[in-house]
């Protein structure tokens, strides 16, 4: 007798990655559509990058968010601990157990993840296992969006007139009823995601709230109170204009077929809101973009893009990388990014060019330095997006910003900080500063300083590299780059 008569039920697997939710996804209504009762589970790190301490925070909410919405369905998320394991010794576990019918999943594209799923595939197809998946993640999947020579896009403006002109694809809705298999227990406390000795997480849990049904009510109150006016002041760090979606897109919260839709359907019913719509729109095509860039790199968090950039100068100082790390730079739009993104795990778009450029370009350390700190506290940390944006300011990635370009902190904030409200709130030890010195406060008079209570080097840092010094030894290094190119 085999070992398979003894199975008393049949199921089908749905396995649940950075795609946390129940709507719009591919593979659980595949599974669902098997006939069999359905096994929802989750693998734990996947044998993929290890999340960040913010990232971990925020899937520990996730996890348990999408476990109380099967448990209205009668059944729990099946969290399995592979950290001392793989994938597949996950679902060899599950195999002894059930009878696995199925395995359906969303697709991921980076090089090592695709050949973790190659693989299983292979290994389910031996066992008489079938294993399928989907395009759960993105708007449209790198291989299918080609130039008219072919090959794919390496450059974002025709890469988004490509997808903008052609996308037509439409989100499914949350199932009415879900038959899953009632004996799974979630183990998500056994993980120790949640940070402990110490908690830090606190002004995190006050900025944030994990979870499918969050994800929805961000995007609703994103168009229904700031879409207007998005396409002016989405730069602006001072102002709550843009649409916090992101660590719900990073978890699979929510896909970008649903902001798609649910935008266009906003904007149908608002045409005078149709520029900022599809300005907000060309955001999230930039993270399709980012994973086209995935798709084609062989690792593109540690190698550069264009390799030429594999014989720039970086250098090597702790102690300015530390400054940059705990907002101590005395460069307030960069200080205040940096603190911004250690309380609450997020920092505004803007302000992250700012902050990346200042660690590339004024301190000439690695990008890869920078990606590490940002993988490690972001909550929005994205296998694509964190290091294409990274390589865009370094100038080493695909349509990359022209090598040359410094974004000056100064000038940065006086231009999309103008009364400093976003530098008061997160270096509050300048907020009595008058606003014409509050992005320079070593140009303020010493009885402007006084009467602020400032003491610069004391209770705020002076600035730890002057900017115009900074610059010219940048572009230098840069100007050394090229010229070993052609050589």
């Amino acid at each position: 007798m085999s070992d398979k008569e003894f199975f008393v039920q049949q199921v089908s697997i749905v396995w649940f990655r950075n795609d946390l939710r129940l709507a719009d996804n591919p593979a659980l209504k595949a599974a669902l559509n098997s006939g069999h009762p359905v096994l929802p589970v989750y693998i734990y790190p996947d044998g993929q990058r290890q999340p960040g301490a913010a990232s971990k925070w925020w899937l520990d909410k996730s996890l348990r968010s999408l476990n109380a919405d099967l448990e209205t369905f009668g059944g729990k998320l099946y969290v399995l601990d592979a950290r001392n394991s793989t994938a597949k010794d996950a679902f060899s576990s599950l195999t002894k157990n059930y009878d696995v019918q199925s395995v359906f999943w969303n697709r991921r594209y980076e090089p090592t993840g695709r050949a973790t799923d190659e693989d299983l595939k292979k290994w389910f197809s031996g066992l008489e296992i079938e294993s399928t998946s989907f395009n759960g993640n993105l708007l449209i999947e790198p291989w299918k969006l080609k130039t008219k020579t072919g090959d794919p896009y390496k450059v974002f403006t025709p890469f988004w007139r490509a997808l903008q002109s052609s996308y037509s694809d439409h989100p499914t809705n949350r199932p009415e009823s879900v038959r899953l298999v009632s004996d799974a227990g979630a183990l998500i406390d056994e993980l120790d995601l949640h940070p402990s000795q110490p908690d830090w997480s606190g002004k995190m849990a006050g900025a944030w709230t994990p979870g499918e049904s969050a994800a929805s009510e961000t995007l609703q109150s994103f168009l229904e109170d700031h879409l207007q006016g998005y396409k002016d002041k989405r730069d602006r760090p001072d102002l709550s204009a843009t649409s916090r979606l992101s660590p719900y897109l990073a978890f699979g919260e929510i896909s970008p077929r649903q902001i798609w839709a649910t935008t266009q359907t906003f904007i149908n019913s608002k045409p005078e809101l149709e520029n900022d719509g599809w300005a907000f729109l060309r955001e999230v095509a930039w993270r399709d973009f980012s994973y086209s860039l995935l798709f084609q790199s062989e690792d593109l968090a540690k190698h550069n893009w264009n390799d030429r950039f594999d014989a720039f100068p970086w250098t090597s100082n702790h102690a300015a990388e530390l400054c940059w790390q705990k907002g101590l730079t005395g460069y307030p739009i960069v200080d205040a990014g940096m603190r911004q993104l250690w309380e609450t795990g997020w920092m505004h778009n803007r302000v992250r060019m700012i902050v990346a450029s200042f660690l590339i370009k004024h301190l000439r350390i690695d990008w890869r330095r920078g990606e590490d700190w940002f993988w490690d506290t972001l909550v929005d940390a994205d296998a694509a997006n964190n290091p294409a944006s990274w390589q865009w300011v370094a100038g080493s990635g695909a349509d990359a910003a022209p090598y040359f370009r410094i974004f000056n902190p100064i000038t940065q904030a006086e231009k999309f900080d103008p009364k400093g409200d976003y530098i008061k709130q997160w270096v509050p030890e300048l907020k009595d500063l008058p606003v014409k010195y509050l992005s320079a406060p070593w140009t303020a008079p010493e009885l402007v300083l006084k009467s602020a209570g400032i003491r610069l080097g004391v209770t705020y840092p002076k600035p730890i590299v002057d900017h115009s010094k900074a610059r010219e030894a940048a572009l230098a290094a840069y100007e050394d780059t090229k010229q070993r190119e052609l050589s």
